[in-house]
């Protein structure tokens, strides 16, 4: 086997390497990389951390949840399968401090626990108010104990050691409780806590036959395939024939991990993440291409000589191909080396969204990393440098002939498919891939087409004999070489349409994020207002300083029909579908359509009767869509009316939404009703008489004076959401920075690339008496022009991809402005002449005898 392209492989590269001309196409190519592989590290190890502590989030390896007592058959095959298992119960009812105490009652999420509970996971538990440190611990309350939440203590005003009432029996409060492991994101979990001993449920007395109970029975094994088997089997248990009778309310509780505002801002932050990268990726490709092409030309002499002393083609095409392949494997290397790192600072960024310490990243964003950037530098450097080997040895004594020609089509057509499929598979979205993809592919036949017919239009549009001197040569100097100008123009424009669009969505995105749970937003919901109180519970809500709150009635109803047809849960396939079904809706009305959900479908008129409007969440769950006619049974009484409307429903936005609401006033006086009210608590400002450090908070006088009513606090849960959305914003700024230097790369690579050629033909003109005065203002003129058309383009497709990823993939309202082309023209002028005067500063400044004796 013939070695010699191994070596002369190896010599080139060395040389290239030395004298810097492998060094732009590197780093774009480790600029690829490692934006790719800091996202694709951080991801792998951010769902490998979920999956894991899921498991915590469950309290167990897999978990069944019923309305009663879990049936017999799921606690034998957990003993079968020797799997650890403990089952719990859950439910509202109000909890009362002594009489001696103050007497005051709240509604509380009622949990009784076995030995062994949580299967995985722990609790966090403090001795008292004031402990600032909490400790973890695998206890349960004792016997004739109870653990509260610290709301509950500060409503009813206990602290530990003192009694809390609870049916029929009374417990003394020895902790409390700051982490419960498996207690989920429901509406009643952001009820404060009351926690006892399983043992002590029957002397309470409050379980009975009508009891809105909810039974947890828990499993947890080390294992996995025992666990597997009885996920497979309690899925085949609950599908049988007759299970929606005899397992009535029975379900496997799916993974469902944080709040709906929560998985919004991350699902969305991670899907930014991946368009950062993924323009980073296409920004690279560019840079690639056009400096790859540089490269060959500037070498077509050295492998003119090669064949003149007889290298065969082959070995001179195996020998570039061992150098790139080379090349590439080092960027890659180290652009998932620099991609690892990169991670870390994004785990520091974001840290405190999971629990514990990340797991260790699996191998394949290694494996990915190192084939995008092989791709990258093949598909796109490759091919114009494989030409070299076909450089006829004429071209030694004739410089007109051997130069490049255009790539293969098929040969390019290829490259760009393959590296366009590795695109798509990292962005795990379909339609930000689609978008993103085809977006650039589009803009840049786009931005081709528009340079021609500019250049075109620029040549015939300037009169030579009344235009200034420089303003003639600069357009010269464009239609002599119209190829170049698109391409140039067309690599500028790419570059800057990353950028911009970069940055007109993050602007808007983080502008949606902050408008979606902005610092003011709600923190208290109230349910269960009667209608008496309602003019009473609302003037103290103003008498406490509170001005802005929501105020809807609340009225339990079933779906019992669609269409005049009966359903049940059977008639549904999907689980969600079945649960909705088997359950009763929260229901509404109003006339004016509340100002936080958006009619997407249909029309919504106040005071229509007969009239129902419905989430389209919900529709597409059940299948819905105008002009169905829903029908509810509203406490024995039958209310039927037809969707007129389908609503967009911000379920992050900490207000009060609904799946259903009748466009009226007011309903049918018999229908029974409740109040729910959402709004900003003021802060806690009246101190306690005895001097305690405690405040009596507003939430304390509300409770006391409605004590029938359920009052959640949510400040934890907004909290949490706003520092996850400082996180995740400076994530995504930190990674910002990587395409911005990958745009940069390209602006760089598209005005480098025709140095050669401007410097040969500023060397004539200063051959023949040009002042360097003149050319400096032909080059600031062809740099300032090629600019702004291109930051012209650029601006506009902009706005037009960045809406359809608004509007699309993001899911926020676009809300460029039409300002923006006249920014993006002047940013593009800017950057060019930036770039120009950094990367041709030596055109001007080369004697002209160099440039020429170079040129022969």
């Amino acid at each position: 086997m013939n070695t010699l392209f191994l070596k002369l492989g190896w010599k080139t590269l060395l040389r290239d390497l030395r004298a810097g001309e492998l060094r732009l196409l590197m780093v774009a190519v480790t600029l690829a990389v490692a934006s790719l592989t800091a996202v694709g590290f951080f991801a792998d190890r951010l769902n490998g951390g979920l999956q894991r502590d899921a498991l915590q989030l469950l309290g167990g390896d897999a978990v069944v949840r019923s309305d009663g007592p879990v049936p017999s058959v799921f606690i034998e095959k957990a003993k079968e399968l020797d799997l650890n298992a403990i089952s719990t119960v859950t439910f509202p009812t109000m909890a009362r401090a002594a009489d001696e105490d103050g007497g005051a009652s709240k509604l509380v999420a009622f949990k009784a626990v076995p030995e062994g509970y949580p299967l995985r996971g722990s609790m966090k538990v403090a001795a008292s108010l004031d402990e600032t440190t909490a400790r973890p611990t695998r206890d349960i309350p004792a016997p004739g104990t109870a653990w509260a939440d610290a709301a509950l203590l500060d409503a009813l005003g206990l602290k530990p050691g003192q009694s809390l009432l609870m049916g029929d029996a009374r417990f003394t409060v020895t902790h409390v409780i700051v982490q419960e492991p498996d207690r989920g994101a429901g509406f009643m979990s952001f009820s404060p806590r009351v926690m006892i001993n399983q043992a002590d449920v029957a002397a309470t007395g409050l379980i009975q036959p009508a009891s809105r109970t909810n039974y947890r029975f828990a499993v947890a094994g080390n294992d996995a395939q025992a666990v597997k088997s009885y996920v497979r089997w309690a899925t085949d248990a609950l599908k049988m024939p007759g299970a929606e009778t005899t397992l009535r309310g029975a379900r496997l509780e799916s993974l469902d991990s944080g709040s709906p505002q929560m998985q919004q801002t991350l699902e969305r932050a991670e899907k930014f993440l991946n368009l950062v990268a993924l323009l980073a990726a296409l920004l690279s490709a560019v840079a690639v291409a056009i400096v790859a092409r540089s490269f060959a030309a500037k070498h077509l002499d050295d492998c003119a000589m090669l064949r003149v002393l007889g290298q065969p083609q082959r070995t001179m095409a195996l020998a570039y191909t061992f150098e790139f392949v080379l090349a590439g494997l080092v960027a890659s290397a180290l652009g998932v080396a620099l991609g690892f790192a990169v991670h870390h600072v994004f785990v520091l960024l974001l840290a405190g969204l999971v629990s514990a310490s990340l797991p260790a990243a699996t191998l394949w964003p290694v494996a990915f990393g190192m084939g995008m950037g092989l791709t990258l530098l093949l598909a796109f450097g490759l091919p114009p440098v494989l030409q070299l080997a076909q450089v006829p040895p004429l071209r030694v004594i004739r410089r007109d002939v051997g130069n490049l020609k255009p790539v293969s089509m098929l040969v390019l057509g290829v490259g760009i498919l393959g590296f366009a499929a590795l695109l798509m598979a990292a962005s795990s979205d379909l339609k930000l891939g689609l978008i993103a993809v085809g977006g650039f592919a589009g803009a840049v036949l786009l931005f081709a087409a528009a340079s021609y017919l500019a250049v075109r239009l620029l040549r015939a549009s300037v009169n030579e004999s009344r235009a200034p001197r420089w303003l003639v040569l600069a357009t010269r100097q464009l239609s002599a070489r119209p190829i170049y100008a698109v391409v140039q123009t067309s690599a500028l424009a790419i570059g800057l349409l990353a950028l911009m669009l970069l940055v007109l969505l993050r602007t808007d995105l983080i502008s949606s994020w902050r408008q979606a749970t902005p610092p003011d937003a709600p923190n208290r919901f109230v349910i269960n207002v009667q209608p008496d109180q309602g003019q009473a519970f609302q003037q103290a809500l103003k008498d406490g300083g509170v001005t802005k709150f929501d105020w809807y009635p609340m009225i339990r109803g079933r779906l019992v029909a669609i269409n005049g047809m009966d359903i049940t849960p059977g008639n549904f396939e999907d689980d969600r579908a079945k649960r909705l079904v088997d359950r009763e809706f929260n229901l509404s009305n109003s006339a004016e359509k509340p100002v936080h959900n958006q009619v997407v479908a249909g029309r919504w008129t106040p005071d229509e009767a007969g009239a129902i409007s419905v989430e389209e969440g919900l529709a597409n769950t059940l299948g819905l869509k105008l002009g169905d006619s829903l029908r509810f049974d509203i406490a024995g009484q039958t209310s039927e009316a037809k969707i007129t409307s389908l609503r967009k429903v911000d379920w992050g936005s900490m207000h009060v939404n609904f799946f259903v609401m009748y466009p009226v006033a007011k309903l049918a006086a018999e229908v029974p009703v409740t109040f729910i009210s959402a709004f900003r608590a003021p802060e806690p400002a009246i101190p306690v008489a005895d001097g305690q450090a405690r405040t009596q908070s507003f939430d304390n006088t509300l409770v006391r004076a409605f004590p029938n009513i359920t009052n959640v606090d949510m400040s934890n849960t907004l909290a949490q959401v706003q520092r996850v959305l400082d996180q995740v914003i400076r994530a995504v700024e930190f990674l910002f920075g990587f395409t911005l230097a990958a745009g940069l790369v390209v602006l760089f690579a598209a005005i480098t690339a025709t140095r050669e050629e401007r410097a040969r033909e500023f060397a004539i003109m200063r051959a023949v008496g040009a002042r360097a005065s003149l050319l400096r203002q032909v080059q600031r003129a062809e740099l300032a022009g090629v600019g702004l058309l291109a930051g012209f383009l650029a601006s506009m497709v902009a706005l037009v991809v960045g809406w359809g990823l608004a509007r699309y993939v993001f899911d926020f309202n676009w809300t460029g402005s039409w300002t923006v082309p006249v920014f993006g023209s002047l940013a593009g002028a800017a950057l060019a002449l930036a770039a120009g005067w950094w990367g041709l500063r030596a055109v001007l400044k080369t004697p002209v005898v160099e440039t020429l004796r170079k040129a022969q």
